[in-house]
């Protein structure tokens, strides 16, 4: 119960990772806002874990506000806000097959919706003498990925907004901290058995990541054992950050390694 008596609005909180985080927090104490584009969904995970579901654009300033309305009618308060909603299927496009539309609509989802999303909880946070908010950020903040480069910039401004908004907002209590995924799949059983195996030789520890992965780092940082950190990021990869080449194109493969 290490969230017993917390607020939390969890963006993206329909499926995968921000499910994940939502049923986890609702189990360490907390009371939580689920919000995601999909109403169904949202509602469907607030019934299950208690809480309240708000059907949202995170890159409408309107829908926003509607989402800190929402929660403290229904509890409040507002001590964490966790920045998960964004685009990332629809992401993927070569640059001189993008345009202008695929742009803003990528950066207006993923970078603005931060954006609000934490300036709207800090008005609240900042009245209340402290809070937390956590952004979702991503590999392609730090290295590239190819045909996602409206993605990969939305990340790395995520990267920067969470260390200047930390700066901003320490003074009044608040702390800004950053989570970045690896390589997560929704389930093992979602996925054809060859591009699991393939994300699972990618990765140093051997596997891909779940959604699960990420729901105990994320209640570490929403919780008091963290209340020294702020404008820095937890990463959540199994190690595949850290590597300089994947084990496909290794210079001393897998197969060289000492048996056990």
């Amino acid at each position: 119960m290490r969230l017993e008596g917390k607020v939390a609005v969890i963006t993206g909180a329909g499926r995968g990772i921000g499910r994940a985080i939502a049923e986890r927090y609702a189990a360490e104490g907390a009371r939580v806002c689920v919000v995601d584009i999909d109403g169904s969904n949202a509602s469907a995970v607030a019934d299950a874990i208690g809480g309240v579901a708000v059907t949202a654009d995170v890159g409408r300033s309107e829908d926003v506000d509607r989402i800190i309305s929402t929660t403290l009618d229904a509890y409040g308060r507002l001590d964490v806000m966790l920045n998960n909603a964004g685009i990332v299927r629809d992401a993927v496009k070569h640059v001189l097959e993008a345009d202008e539309a695929w742009w803003d609509a990528i950066l207006t989802s993923n970078l603005k919706g931060h954006f609000l999303c934490s300036l709207a909880a800090a008005k609240v946070m900042v009245g209340q003498g402290g809070g937390t908010i956590i952004t979702m950020s991503s590999g392609g903040a730090s290295r590239a990925h190819r045909g996602m480069v409206a993605y990969d910039a939305s990340k790395g401004g995520i990267e920067a907004m969470t260390r200047a908004l930390a700066l901003d907002l320490a003074p009044y209590g608040i702390r800004v901290v950053g989570l970045v995924p690896g390589l997560i799949v929704p389930s093992r059983e979602e996925m054809p058995p060859e591009a699991v195996a393939k994300t699972d030789a990618t990765v140093p520890l051997g596997r891909a990541g779940l959604p699960v992965d990420l729901a105990g780092p994320a209640v570490f940082l929403a919780s008091d054992d963290a209340a020294y950190m702020t404008g820095s990021f937890v990463t959540v990869d199994g190690g595949v950050l850290f590597q300089q080449r994947s084990p496909q194109v290794e210079t001393f493969p897998l197969d060289r390694f000492p048996s056990p």
